[in-house]
């Protein structure tokens, strides 16, 4: 089933990891070993989750980093979706299986 506009990685962490524990971002991003910016970017929506910021919300005790990961995968393609009128490409032949 296809979804409708899902929310961005960086909004669930703000709202079910950060908000619960009471943490700002620079007590969050310290206990992630990252910079306040990159978190920030993060959460508000102007990066994506890459696979090593996956594994340290996992190490954090937040969720797997799979799941991190098909979270940013999900959000990406949606958008993608928004824009594939505008995409172009050409089609080719299909092969034909033995």
């Amino acid at each position: 089933m296809a979804m409708h506009n899902p929310a961005h990685p960086g909004e669930i962490i703000r709202e079910d990891c950060l908000v619960p524990l009471g943490l700002t971002v620079t007590a969050a991003a310290d206990g992630l070993g990252v910079s306040r910016k990159a978190l920030s970017t993060l959460l508000n929506g102007h990066s994506g989750v890459s696979p090593e910021m996956a594994i340290r919300l996992e190490k954090a005790g937040w969720s797997t980093a799979g799941a991190w990961l098909r979270m940013q995968v999900a959000y990406d393609l949606w958008h993608a979706q928004q824009r594939a009128d505008t995409i172009k490409v050409k089609r080719f032949a299909t092969l034909v299986a033995a």
